[in-house]
């Protein structure tokens, strides 16, 4: 009877230790707020800077005056007639009131919204000489089938950019006057055409005939010195 009076103590003693570990542990999980505290600062500067973007609507605005001619990928170039405000909804929104002559429409974009649109100013002097120098080099000849290269075409006649125009324009007028050409390769050489000629006259102030007769002599003369290379080389 004594021995067994003398082991209660220490199992009182275990039970204590357990007590202690546990405590222990939850010291651990109380820790985990700080990890709150740590992740806002870093989340709240980011927010600010998104919704502070409105400078960008300021310096697409003083780009585009009324009177200019201008770019929009998918309608080539056009002419800003006018600046209106339109009310949608409760928002007040400046638009650009722009007519496409050759298409016979006018398209109205907001201002604030011009640059993301795409909607550029026509192309400056050295980018005139950079389309040139463009459809002189030589054309890239592509094997694939005519349904994904006429996609690809058709995407760079709308990506806006004038020297993606003016590499289509290149590939295609190798091929001009072969009868075998299909339809929709002649449309999309034409359309391609029509870009370039209305870029080059509103960059040069001329009419659309006297930059058709610039690029046609320059495409007549490289396909002339293409063709004299090779009956040489024959």
């Amino acid at each position: 009877m004594k021995k067994i009076a003398a082991k209660k103590p220490i199992a009182k003693k275990v039970v204590k230790a357990a007590v202690v570990k546990k405590a222990a542990v939850s010291k651990v999980i109380v820790a985990k707020p700080a990890v709150k505290t740590v992740i806002k600062p870093l989340i709240q500067p980011v927010a600010a800077k998104v919704v502070n973007k409105p400078v960008v609507a300021v310096s697409a605005k003083a780009s585009y005056k009324v009177g200019c001619h201008v770019v929009y990928p998918t309608h080539g170039v056009g002419k800003i007639m006018s600046e209106e405000t339109q009310m949608i909804g409760d928002v007040e929104l400046k638009m650009l009131v722009i007519a496409f002559e050759k298409d016979k429409m006018t398209l109205r974009v907001p201002v604030h919204r011009a640059s993301a649109a795409g909607l550029r100013p026509i192309s400056s002097g050295d980018q005139m000489k950079k389309m040139f120098e463009t459809l002189k080099s030589k054309a890239k000849v592509s094997r694939g089938m005519w349904s994904r290269r006429a996609q690809e075409y058709e995407a760079k006649i709308n990506s806006g950019s004038v020297l993606s125009v003016a590499e289509v324009v290149r590939d295609l007028h190798q091929n001009v006057d072969q009868s075998e050409r299909s339809y929709s390769e002649r449309m999309i050489y034409e359309s391609a055409l029509a870009r370039l000629v209305g870029e080059l006259a509103a960059a040069e102030g001329t009419d659309h005939k006297v930059a058709t007769d610039k690029l046609m002599k320059l495409l007549r003369a490289k396909v002339a010195a293409s063709q004299a290379a090779a009956k040489e080389a024959a």
